[in-house]
């Protein structure tokens, strides 16, 4: 049944919550921007049609804090909640008090979310629709020293150790062999209680040189679900993505066909409603699932540039009710698409760099986009995510999206704080990097070697 939002409140701030108003006022709906104080005098609320402050700085008192959205929600009188990514993107709890609430939520159903948020159950629903995976303990690991040891052995090391609730780079940790494996688990389990509230852990084979590779999918409600083709996010610091790019280099054509194919028929196969992004693992021409995200990604922006497909808008079109347009089960991307993640941080030690924006001048050009809530004067509170801004360049191919990408680079200034560009501009000057010859270990080992 198709409904009509009229207006939609947005559970997020900054870059992505700008993004959502823009797609939100192309389809003629209002939007509702709540924020903390320390962003109150954030870009995006400009753009807003109201603006509904939910607490203090901390995120737990604002952005994570459920009672006051759903509140805001409630005084605003809006049809639907967009949640962005991060924060309570991907909390299935929330999206059922969303419902229960008497809104929409924009996204997957609560039992989606909370089916591929553990990650034991969601790499079982993919061993069931046939989609690869990484051979591993095939569930959680028990208490019992002597099993584990057992499995690990089958499995063969080095192995890594996950937790089942993880996510952001944190609960993972590496045995190189079984003298350390013991000692890795406990561990493990510590940070993930620490961290999630949940010490369950499994156990996967530990690819030495994988690159990362995912796939977006859109998915109505009718079961209609397409592949708007992969993207490539090996060049990784700490487990958080730094540069981005789509389509992924080397992959042959019918390798992006088979993976997409599985990914389609996976999300088919859960019943998956809404944006989704499939990641994977690749290695030896061989795909290895390991997990899937429930919401709009960051890196979003590259799939736009390359398949002309306005993501945000089809994930509000689906929301409502309408089935998708698009019929194309594989979208052929044109041309290549780069995206730099711009951070708030010291480009040597990586410590957070927060502060006052002097002066910023953002570059501009064919095949340049710019996607920030930040505007000179602006501050970037020490509250939250270190990622500032998002800098996208496309061209025909992969050399001419980078040479695009390093003038953009060499165009920006942002003074009153630190940031990551120098990194940026190093990793993009590299030739393995240029040829996209690079595995998710390839930047700390290069290019910070003993951190």
């Amino acid at each position: 049944m198709t409904r009509r939002f009229n207006k939609v409140l947005i559970a997020n701030r900054g870059e992505i919550a700008l993004r959502i108003i823009r797609a939100c006022r192309q389809l003629g709906i209002k939007t509702v921007a709540v924020y903390s104080s320390a962003d109150k005098d954030s870009g995006h609320l400009r753009l807003a049609d109201e603006q509904i402050c939910i607490g203090p700085a901390p995120a737990k008192d604002s952005y994570l804090n459920t009672a006051a959205i759903l509140g805001a929600a409630d005084l605003a009188r809006v049809d639907a909640i967009h949640p962005g990514y991060g924060f309570l993107a991907e909390n299935a709890d929330f999206a059922q008090q969303v419902v229960e609430s008497g809104f929409h939520f924009i996204g997957p159903e609560a039992d989606t979310i909370r089916l591929m948020g553990d990650k034991v159950s969601a790499i079982a629903a993919m061993k069931a629709a046939g989609v690869p995976t990484v051979p591993g303990s095939d569930g959680l690991l028990g208490e019992d020293e002597a099993r584990s040891l057992e499995v690990a052995a089958r499995i063969g090391y080095p192995l890594i150790i996950k937790a089942t609730a993880g996510g952001g780079g944190k609960g993972m940790r590496v045995a190189e062999d079984e003298a350390g494996l013991l000692g890795a688990i406990a561990l493990t389990r510590q940070e993930a209680e620490a961290a999630f509230g949940n010490d369950g852990v499994y156990l996967e084979k530990y690819l030495t040189r994988p690159r990362h590779i995912e796939v977006q999918v859109l998915c109505d409600h009718l079961g209609h679900c397409i592949s708007l083709g992969e993207r490539d996010c090996s060049l990784q610091r700490a487990q958080q993505k730094v540069i981005e790019s789509a389509p992924a280099p080397g992959l042959t054509h019918e390798q992006r066909q088979q993976i997409s194919q599985s990914c389609i028929k996976a999300c088919q196969t859960i019943g998956y409603r809404g944006a989704g992004t499939l990641e994977f693992l690749y290695q030896d021409g061989e795909f290895y699932f390991m997990e899937m995200n429930t919401r709009i990604q960051v890196e979003h922006t590259i799939t736009e540039m390359v398949t002309g497909v306005d993501l945000l808008a089809q994930q509000l079109l689906v929301a409502q009710g309408a089935p998708l347009a698009l019929q194309e089960p594989l979208i052929q991307p044109q041309g290549h698409a780069i995206e730099c993640r711009i951070n708030a941080e010291d480009p040597i030690s990586f410590a957070p760099s927060p502060g006052r924006i002097d002066r910023l001048v953002v570059p501009a050009g064919l095949g340049v986009r710019w996607e920030s809530h930040l505007s000179p004067g602006a501050c970037v509170p020490p509250q939250y995510d270190a990622m500032i801004s998002k800098l996208i360049t496309w061209g025909d191919d992969r050399a001419q999206a980078i040479a695009r990408m390093r003038t953009a680079l060499d165009e920006l200034v942002i003074t009153g704080i630190k940031t990551n560009v120098p990194l940026l501009k190093a990793l993009l000057d590299d030739p393995k990097v240029r040829q996209g010859e690079t595995s998710i270990h390839y930047l700390e080992d290069t290019f910070l070697p003993g951190k």
